[in-house]
């Protein structure tokens, strides 16, 4: 009697174990496959629209808009894979953004092919220099990691343009010297994505994606990065196997504040040409691009083209005719409303590191 009255019993747990089991595996599998797919749905459409003039006219801008960003959102990549929160990725590519525009502007003179690289170099350690400040502050010190954020946004912004006023005499650093936009010979060719992703680019695009594509390895396929994202997972864990937690988390907030930098320097060798003493909030969409990519590479990817473009219709929508009868205003707020809409959407499904700013 009693093995008839506890078979019910215990068919009822197997069947509540094997839905859990089945909810958690379809749960994952969407996670892992949500931002291939939504790649895969942007670049048919895309492809769709690529015989669409305005399509082909916004393309060059979109990416233009999309590289800085994806340069400070994995820079964030790198600093929270470690265990930091960095949510001062704004002033970390303003600071590269100066570094980059002063050192041109005192170098261009000479028209030396080397002017740009060297200006976009000095943007790299500049962004890596100041992320210091947060590294020591978050660290060493275990202070609040929003604070030390906060800070470095607010005295990014009051450091640059003081120093640009005492160096150019007002709070502007106009350069001459910038990157060129130029078809890729053969690539551009090729139907459909030659005139979309290889008309008028700009070579710091391409350097970007690499950089980007050796981080995917770096992070993913060695140890190194293995180390790293475990100290953002279980710190204690890596310390007790012999790993120094807090040399992995400096080198991740200063790859930070070097890839954010290196996105401030692009901004002005791109599209900007001048220091104006703001990137207009890109590095706070790079943040939202961290989150709505899932602190994934590829994800990343993903979010940044999808604020990109959301940017450059706000940015363009002016000089478009298409785009005349609907009021500016709405274009204006464009990029931040559908940055809402995407966090509430994937709020829910956040894989965020366990340890992410949290002392150790």
């Amino acid at each position: 009697m009693s093995n008839n009255n506890n078979t019910p019993r215990i068919w009822i747990r197997v069947t509540q174990l094997l839905k859990s089991w089945k909810d958690k595996l379809l749960k994952r599998s969407l996670r892992g496959w949500i931002f291939p797919i939504l790649i895969i749905a942007l670049l048919v459409l895309v492809i769709i629209g690529s015989a669409n003039t305005l399509v082909r006219r916004i393309a060059p801008y979109a990416i233009a808009f999309t590289i800085p960003m994806l340069m400070a959102s994995l820079g964030g990549l790198y600093s929270e894979r470690s265990g930091v929160t960095n949510l001062g990725l704004e002033g970390l590519m303003l600071v590269g953004y100066f570094a980059t525009a002063v050192t041109i502007k005192l170098t261009e003179s000479t028209g030396a092919l080397w002017v740009v690289p060297l200006g976009l170099f000095i943007g790299f350690l500049a962004g890596a220099m100041f992320s210091l400040l947060h590294a020591f502050a978050s660290i060493n010190l275990k202070a609040d990691q929003v604070i030390s954020g906060t800070a470095i946004n607010m005295l990014a912004s009051a450091l640059t343009v003081y120093l640009a006023r005492i160096i150019a005499g007002s709070g502007n650093v106009r350069v001459m010297m910038v990157i060129n936009r130029n078809d890729i010979p053969g690539l551009v060719n090729i139907p459909i994505l030659g005139p979309l992703f290889f008309t008028q680019s700009y070579w710091s695009t391409w350097v970007a994606l690499g950089i980007w594509a050796l981080s995917w390895v770096l992070l993913y396929k060695t140890s190194f990065g293995l180390r790293l994202r475990a100290c953002g997972e279980h710190p204690s864990a890596v310390a007790s196997a012999g790993i120094n937690v807090y040399g992995m988390r400096y080198f991740g907030v200063l790859m930070s504040g070097a890839l954010a930098g290196l996105g401030g320097g692009i901004i002005l060798v791109t599209y900007s040409g001048e220091f104006n003493g703001t990137v207009a909030g890109l590095g706070f969409l790079s943040i939202a691009a961290l989150i709505f990519g899932q602190w994934k590479p590829l994800g990343i990817l993903g979010a940044t083209f999808f604020f990109g473009i959301a940017t450059t219709i706000a940015n363009v929508s002016m000089v478009i005719p298409e785009f005349g009868v609907i009021p500016p205003v709405i274009f204006k707020v464009f990029p931040y409303v559908v940055t809402l809409l995407a966090l509430v959407a994937f709020s829910k499904n956040s894989a965020a590191p366990k340890a992410s700013g949290e002392p150790f």
